[in-house]
């Protein structure tokens, strides 16, 4: 009764949405290979096509040297309509969460959204697509104009659309190491995933409040940003500037790696920014110490905002279970973030998404151990287990880092990995939606009992 309910609730359609997706496009990337000696095996197909339609990026194979324009150009496409995807589904949700309405109707488009004088679907749905047209035309322009040789115009739109839907996707074999000082390629690639990981509500809330400033747009009972949006820009930001310290710490002031200043300076706050959402890397992953690794792992853990084409279990709910912890030090009974408290039932799905979370990971780190040879002796993989938490962590929240063990995984473990990807894109947004269409409201209370903890 409960599983029907759950087939006929309008979480079911997300996951349709991209796995329909999914199988498309590895057909059509096994066919556009299918010609060449070394022809992409069906698995190496799935994985691909999960990992852009995920906006993933890790890869099996080097997109640049190994696909045809074709093949990259379904790539390219997997990517966009991916990110699309996820924008709209979860825009749709917060738009519905603004109007206290329950998950399972903020999946979506309900007849309380179809009857509602206020909210047009069409000119919804343009706006989303219209503003990520704009901003990654921009991104690829800016990349062509500062770079035409390296970033032609198919690169400079192939590496726009990859980066603002923090997809991490590279036509480059080490990614963009080569761009590792150049500041005006570097910002251009950190803007585009900073906007592509804050999500769409919160974006054009800053928008309008930067226009209403310039009074470009002049709105006479303007109330500025929402509480909601601060919180998503101001935990960003501090993720951001900690995430940018630490790994400046480790790598150059730790260890010490001799590199020009102002270029220590912008990888550091590159690698800080694209590992809690895209793939790129301006450092070689499987060189930077075990404390950045740690340090990766804790920002794509967390990942970016809700709404967006970031994964992880997002900025909010860090900042959710980080208030209530705080609360539970000091005695008081409410987790408070500014001048509002969270309700209980937020709290408790914080909780639960963590828990889940961190659950789903070690359960693919168990069996991936298993598959990549992790029973044999510890001296003799010493170092696999780190590599294997961070491809794990890197798949189920969406980054696509990794320190070099995509292209050595057995098959088996390429499938545990496209498992994580894809309930990775999509569990934490559906998986709270599914448990709400099956609870049923307790009308009592059972007689209480303490137990001893720690």
């Amino acid at each position: 009764m409960k599983i029907s309910k759950i087939l006929n609730s309008p979480i079911i359609f997300p996951i349709i949405f991209f796995i329909l997706i999914i199988l498309f496009g590895s057909i059509l990337l096994h066919i556009s290979e299918k010609s060449k000696v070394d022809s992409l095996s069906w698995t190496d197909s799935v994985f691909t096509a999960t990992s852009a339609a995920c906006v993933t990026g890790l890869v099996v194979v080097d997109t640049g040297s190994y696909f045809t324009v074709f093949g990259k150009t379904i790539i390219l496409c997997l990517m966009q309509v991916g990110g699309l995807g996820i924008m709209t589904f979860t825009s749709l949700s917060i738009y519905l969460w603004r109007r206290r309405t329950t998950i399972t109707d903020r999946i979506a488009v309900g007849q309380m959204l179809l009857y509602d004088a206020r909210f047009n679907l069409g000119k919804f749905l343009i706006e989303i697509v219209s503003w990520t047209f704009i901003i990654e035309a921009a991104g690829a322009a800016l990349l062509y104009l500062m770079a035409p040789r390296a970033f032609s115009p198919f690169s400079a739109i192939f590496h726009s659309v990859s980066a603002f839907c923090n997809a991490g996707f590279s036509l480059f074999a080490n990614s963009l190491i080569a761009w590792k000082g150049e500041w005006g390629i570097n910002l251009v690639f950190i803007a585009l995933i900073f906007i592509g990981g804050i999500g769409f509500s919160v974006f054009v809330e800053f928008k309008n409040f930067v226009m209403q400033s310039l009074k470009l747009r002049p709105t006479p009972n303007s109330k500025g940003v929402s509480w909601y949006a601060k919180i998503v820009f101001r935990t960003s930001f501090f993720l951001i500037i900690i995430g940018w310290i630490a790994i400046y710490l480790a790598e150059f002031v730790g260890y010490n790696r001799m590199m020009v200043l102002d270029h220590a300076i912008l990888t550091s706050l590159f690698q800080s920014v694209t590992s809690r959402t895209a793939g790129f890397n301006t450092l070689d992953i499987g060189q930077m110490t075990n404390v950045s690794l740690v340090i990766l792992l804790f920002l794509m853990f967390i990942g970016g905002a809700p709404g967006s084409c970031a994964g992880g279990i997002k900025v909010t709910t860090f900042r959710v279970l980080a208030a209530a912890i705080w609360s539970q030090l000091k005695g008081k009974k409410q987790a408070v973030i500014g001048k509002f408290a969270i309700d209980e039932a937020t709290v408790k799905k914080a909780m639960v998404l963590f828990v889940l979370a961190t659950i789903i990971i070690f359960m693919a780190v168990f069996l991936l151990d298993f598959t990549e040879g992790g029973v044999k002796p510890h001296d003799q993989v010493r170092g696999q287990f780190l590599e294997i938490l961070f491809e794990s962590v890197s798949a189920f929240c969406t980054v696509g880092l990794s320190t070099g063990l995509t292209s050595t995984l057995s098959t088996a473990g390429k499938w545990i990995i496209i498992f994580l990807m894809f309930i990775g894109r999509l569990g934490p947004f559906v998986l709270i939606g599914a448990l709400q269409s099956v609870q049923e409201i307790q009308y009592y209370n059972l007689p209480e009992e303490n137990v001893m903890i720690g």
